[in-house]
């Protein structure tokens, strides 16, 4: 499973800095169950999200609930998302069960907003676009889709869906 290992830069000096009221954020502030189809197969994650340090990011922690052959969560994952004033965009970064060690290009995701979604987009040491993963906030239910594709030169494949509701 690609999963993206996401490196947050700090904000410059004298930026404006997000907030509790940051739209984005805020939204995704909360505990949440993720249901769907990650690589081909059926999936239920618990996440909970919450601002930390000083309201800059939001950290979600995502389990499944499939378990390993050790009795463990099958994927875990931490996950800090922020808005980067400099560039004028959100960034992403994702840490996770799968990983094999230090923090790769691929994790770190950019997105400017775009409607009701944020398009993350991660690359490789290349520059290259390896992974897409596009958090769509859906206004009526207050619940977010997360869809995730991998992308092979320049071609995108399904990766996964899957909803975020409010437990």
């Amino acid at each position: 499973m690609l999963v993206a290992l996401s490196g947050i830069t700090a904000a410059s000096a004298g930026a404006q800095l997000p907030t509790g009221d940051d739209p984005w954020l805020s939204r995704l502030v909360g505990r949440w169950i993720l249901e769907g189809r990650i690589a081909g197969k059926d999936t239920t994650h618990d996440v909970d999200a919450e601002w930390v340090l000083n309201h800059l990011y939001v950290r979600l922690h995502e389990v499944s609930r499939e378990k390993d052959a050790k009795g463990r969560a099958a994927y875990e994952a931490i996950v800090y998302v922020t808005w980067y004033p400099a560039a004028g965009e959100y960034t992403v970064m994702w840490l996770d069960s799968t990983a094999s060690g230090g923090f790769a290009p691929e994790g770190i995701g950019h997105a400017k907003p775009d409607g009701n979604s944020l398009p993350f987009v991660f690359k490789d040491a290349r520059g290259e676009v390896t992974f897409k993963n596009t958090f769509a906030y859906d206004t009526a239910s207050g619940g977010w889709a997360w869809i995730m594709d991998n992308v092979d030169k320049g071609a995108s494949k399904p990766f996964g869906r899957v909803r975020l509701t409010r437990r």
